[in-house]
């Protein structure tokens, strides 16, 4: 019998070899997607993220849900509160996603932001916030998957942030097909 000598990435108790997870890796840079910023309120400060993995999941009620890596540092913050902010970044916010994207230090310094009705931190001059109540929360290898109802949503005119292959696209200028 062989022996697998592959490096192994552990993620929970599943593993995958390393080259499985670097194609993952590729395949994902293919899909472009939104870049969201998901906020808490800890201790009377803001803390947050920045975050591409935002999904609707249901119209009624209004269910959206967010991937947060366990091991940021805002991971703890935003378990333990009951509404999260979720400000999808409009084309001019580069490098609000590239603050965000960043670990430690005080993320809200140079931002514009808003609490809203729950207090959740929203982004000013994002496409669209939302603040969203946690309703549930689900382990899944090396993220949870927080589910919250939309009990708040600002809209704007802002064309969106997008993100693929490795940088920002201005969501303005695509072109339909």
């Amino acid at each position: 019998m062989k022996t697998n000598t592959t490096p192994l990435v552990a993620a929970g108790d599943v593993t995958a070899p390393l080259d499985l997870v670097q194609q993952v890796k590729q395949a994902h840079r293919a899909f472009p997607s939104g870049v969201t910023v998901v906020t808490a309120q800890f201790d009377g400060r803001p803390v947050g993220l920045a975050v591409n993995a935002f999904s609707s999941v249901s119209m009624n009620p209004p269910t959206v849900l967010v991937c947060v890596n366990s091991s940021s540092r805002s991971h703890a913050s935003l378990c333990d509160s009951r509404h999260l902010g979720i400000s999808i970044l409009s084309n001019a916010q580069s490098a609000v996603a590239a603050t965000f994207a960043t670990s430690g230090g005080d993320k809200f310094s140079d931002i514009a932001w808003h609490e809203g009705a729950h207090g959740a931190p929203l982004l000013d001059d994002a496409s669209a916030a939302f603040e969203v109540e946690v309703v549930s929360r689900v382990e899944a290898a090396t993220h949870s998957v927080f589910f919250g109802r939309v009990v708040t949503v600002e809209t704007s005119e802002l064309p969106p942030l997008v993100y693929a292959a490795g940088g920002f696209f201005d969501g303005g200028r695509l072109l339909a097909v």
